[in-house]
């Protein structure tokens, strides 16, 4: 057992902010937090008085592991640009777990990743969700698959050529819908059949691979920077009854009111970049203020190799100077990010019965953009220490 104490703990529970709180850890789930009682004798004690005690920290969507960071090397297993559409394709198939950024993320207090294929075609595979320490996948994930990751906009219009389809968004759109008519026929075939196999339809990877998704099972994360993509996103989501969450969101605080009515979460970013292309020309940091005060569930994300795990946090700093609050900024790189994720009910807040996933910084990492990770604990190991 371990007792983390004398830090100011923002639970992002139920509890709040508990001034000179703590974390009670046995068997690499969290026994209690906020303020502890009944401390056993035999447990080991840490105090890090002064400091700041937060959930892990969750980053909802990013590349590491697939996107590599050797030079010559980046990206050589981020997309499957051969065709595009590869629904079948799996990130746990691809990301190398030695990967140096993996020791960067838990050094900053990010414990727990969405990572998967990147954004060059209109549907580009399966995300997972992963801790940030292991020597294994088989040791790092925790959900898998967690999502498909689909397209919209400037990357897979651009990458498959002018020669074939989808060179506009209108053939990506088209694309991305008739293929999602073909998995939800394919999945009605195999219902009517039933347990003849001399009626099921020819066995078909990428529509079995889409089969969790028509059926509003499996999460889409949606890649969609400009307004008119992230309501394209919108139109076919509710056609086919996905369920989904918006990535990036470069333009979404423009239709902020139409996402809240609409219900859809953003998770924006990233945020540390020069603004490359046209469709993140309007990229604000005020953006996750205007989408708080809409009402919008909103996460921050790095999308590395976009930017370094270790800058999510000063993203969610830079993000409440510029208007979001205190407590919205935490939470988007901890509960509100689970809960976008669907991962709620194992992280994201100090609650008993949740993964032992812990960062401890020298002060609030969101008031205070030089703040250091002194302590990063994963699982209920203690994983990175400087004190």
């Amino acid at each position: 057992m371990i007792y983390i104490k004398n830090g100011r703990t923002a639970t992002m529970g139920t509890d709040g902010v508990v001034e000179n709180g703590g974390v009670l850890i046995e068997g690499g789930k969290i026994k209690a937090a906020g303020r502890v009682e009944n401390i056993p004798e035999n447990c080991e004690v840490i105090d890090v008085r002064g400091s700041f005690i937060m959930p892990g920290i969750i980053d909802a969507h990013t590349h590491i592991g697939v996107f590599g960071s050797g030079i010559g090397e980046a990206g050589v297993d981020g997309n499957e640009v051969n065709d595009p559409v590869t629904p079948q394709m799996r990130a746990l198939d691809g990301i190398y777990p030695m990967d140096a950024e993996f020791t960067r993320a838990y050094r900053a207090g990010v414990t727990c990743t969405a990572t998967g294929p990147g954004s060059g075609n209109p549907i580009g595979g399966q995300f997972l969700a992963m801790k940030t320490k292991g020597r294994t996948m088989e040791e790092m994930v925790i959900k898998e698959p967690l999502a498909m990751k689909m397209a919209f906009g400037e990357n897979p219009k651009n990458v498959h050529g002018k020669s074939r389809t989808p060179a506009t968004r209108m053939g990506v759109a088209a694309l991305i819908r008739e293929t999602l008519y073909q998995a939800r026929e394919y999945g009605e075939k195999k219902e009517r059949a039933g347990e003849n196999p001399d009626k099921r339809p020819p066995f078909d990877m990428k529509l079995e691979a889409l089969l969790p998704v028509v059926k509003g099972e499996l999460l889409v994360k949606a890649h969609a920077h400009r307004a008119d993509d992230i309501m394209t996103a919108i139109r076919i989501a509710e056609e086919f009854g996905l369920k989904m969450t918006i990535e990036h969101g470069t333009e979404g605080h423009l239709i902020a009111e139409e996402l809240a009515e609409k219900g859809y979460g953003v998770i924006l970013g990233p945020y540390t970049g020069f603004p490359h292309k046209n469709e993140v020309i309007k990229q604000d940091e005020s953006a996750a203020g205007i989408l708080e005060k809409a009402g919008v569930k909103t996460a921050i994300m790095t999308d590395l190799p976009g930017m370094h795990e270790e800058n999510l946090v000063v993203c969610a700093g830079i993000c409440h100077r510029k208007g979001m609050s205190e407590e919205g900024a935490l939470k988007a790189v901890t509960i509100h990010a689970a809960e976008l994720l669907g991962l709620s009910e194992r992280i994201g807040s100090l609650e008993s019965g949740k993964d032992a996933d812990i960062a401890v910084f020298d002060k609030n990492p969101v008031t205070s953009l030089d703040a250091k990770c002194i302590l990063t604990v994963i699982n209920g190991k203690i994983v990175y220490r400087s004190i």
